[in-house]
């Protein structure tokens, strides 16, 4: 078995991106792997956010984080996670989309053989009828995926948001 050359790891500035990221940095490290960091974040207006969730019923964006500003904080975070536990960061992505689609086409683009991604306990019937971003990664994903589960338990994570939407195409955050 050859080891992980690639690892991607989805962040979203909740309590459980912080113990997502260093597990994938601890992988990271021990695999001597290049480790990418994902935000996906949604450029959408609070009044298309609304739409949305009134038309479609429901918060169709869970675990996206609300504005870039609050993007790029969650992967300057991660980043900083990361770099404590040791990884080596390759790339620090936001990425204007869907959580799982996100993890996805980053891991496609870039060969990843592992997908790092938090999960808390399904608790609510619309996570059971919908599914949540690692459901729809584990379906989906043609590498490896680890779920990384927090050690309290959590049934409600708060992704942090912009006070005021600033629309910006997608792009690496530089890693200083």
């Amino acid at each position: 078995m050859n080891g992980y050359r690639t690892i991607v790891v989805g962040t979203d500035g909740s309590a459980l991106a912080e113990p997502t990221v260093a597990r994938a940095a601890w992988l990271a490290a021990e695999e001597d792997a290049d480790l990418v960091v994902v935000c996906a974040w949604s450029s959408l207006s609070r009044r298309q956010e609304a739409r949305n969730t009134n038309t479609l019923g429901g918060d169709t964006s869970f675990g996206q984080v609300k504005g870039h500003v609050a993007a790029t904080e969650a992967v300057r975070q991660g980043v900083e996670v990361a770099r404590q536990v040791g990884a080596r960061v390759k790339a620090a992505l936001l990425v204007d989309g869907e959580p799982a689609a996100a993890l996805l086409q980053v891991a496609g683009q870039h060969q990843a053989d592992l997908i790092v991604v938090g999960a808390i306990q399904d608790v609510s019937i619309a996570d059971r009828l919908l599914g949540t971003v690692a459901t729809d990664v584990v379906k989906r994903a043609t590498c490896e995926v680890l779920i990384v589960r927090p050690q309290m338990p959590v049934t409600e994570l708060e992704v942090p948001e912009d006070v005021v939407e600033t629309p910006l195409p997608p792009e690496q955050v530089p890693l200083d």
